[in-house]
């Protein structure tokens, strides 16, 4: 089990320590569930109060936020508090999955895969027809990853994770359980007899860049005619629709249950609250923000704030809602 010294951890996050500098730290808390060998985190004024009462025998917190040193326990101010706690998160990361053998005896590879150095690839997970997977790259337990598919160096893709064939992830890339990459997308037309819907190829693929998570049970669907991308840095949370040919700028935020439909642009920075849905065609520009639970119908320049359904600028959404309480209010 890890430990360090308060002083260790004031060196890494780069902190001001004051207090106790002899405490040995045996890991992050929440500020009520912190005990007393526990270092905990205040990045706001409201949480100060919950500090005091705390366990927690040491807090890094805001340089900007005013705590009161208490006996026996040490205080580290930082700029950043949310960053510092990332750092001493890593500090304390659990050892990695144990793979016993760099490829298990009962993967399946095809023999034209090239699989480069210091890859790992779990049991029972498939390899196909020249298939690249980049040197570091681990390919957990019970992946499939289909023909011509192209895998960058240094990447993680957890159990379940279905890669189709001929698409493309970069370096440095997670993708977590039970993700879909390159699905065929949502096309159908009516039948020219008349007798149901015929399905529209979609013979292209899905491009994914540097740096990119995707999480649990998320899909990107392939594009009809080219690809479907997704930008470097992007991150994606846990079931989320990417519908086809879309493509995603730099370091673009998707929070859990949002969606694309096919065909939208999103600029760099965008930033889509969580359950919010982007109609087909739609273009947002760079540093877009989409409220969550949003329907944005229509096409946002640079730097837009919206909310609601469907999605207006984000100052008349709340002058709409006060109006419509006063509303309610004047009809009781």
């Amino acid at each position: 089990m890890k430990s360090f010294s308060i002083v260790e951890i004031s060196e890494r996050v780069k902190g001001t320590l004051t207090g106790n500098t002899a405490l040995v730290i045996s890991g992050p808390e929440d500020l009520a569930k912190a005990n007393n060998t526990q270092v905990t985190f205040v990045g706001s004024k409201k949480f100060v109060k919950a500090w005091e009462a705390s366990s927690a025998c040491a807090v890094i917190v805001n340089e900007d936020i005013l705590v009161e040193p208490t006996e026996g326990k040490a205080i580290i101010k930082v700029k950043d508090a949310d960053i510092a706690m990332a750092e001493v998160l890593e500090m304390f990361m659990p050892e990695s999955v144990v793979f016993e053998t760099a490829i298990h005896p009962t993967a399946v590879i095809h023999a034209t895969a090239k699989v480069g150095e210091g890859v790992r690839i779990g049991a029972g997970s498939y390899i196909g027809k020249d298939v690249s997977i980049g040197a570091n790259t681990v390919v957990y337990p019970n992946v499939t990853i289909f023909d011509n598919v192209t895998i960058g160096n240094n990447t993680a893709i957890w159990s379940g994770t279905v890669i189709r064939e001929r698409c493309v992830v970069g370096n440095y890339c997670i993708l977590h359980s039970n993700v879909t990459i390159g699905a065929d997308g949502f096309g159908f037309r009516p039948a020219p007899d008349g007798k149901g819907l015929m399905k529209i190829p979609h013979i292209g693929n899905v491009v994914i860049g540097n740096g990119v998570e995707i999480g649990a049970s998320s899909c990107v669907d392939r594009g009809k005619f080219s690809a479907t991308i997704v930008g470097d840095g992007c991150k994606i949370d846990n079931m989320i629709q990417i519908g086809h040919n879309s493509k995603m700028g730099r370091s673009c935020i998707m929070a859990g249950a949002s969606g694309l439909a096919g065909s939208v642009t999103l600029g760099d920075g965008v930033v889509i609250g969580g359950g919010a849905r982007i109609s087909d065609h739609v273009t947002l520009g760079n540093g877009v923000s989409v409220g969550g639970n949003s329907g944005v119908i229509n096409d946002w320049p640079d730097g837009a704030k919206v909310l609601g359904y469907p999605a207006v600028d984000a100052r008349d959404a709340l002058k709409q809602w006060v109006i419509l309480r006063k509303l309610v209010k004047e009809a009781k």
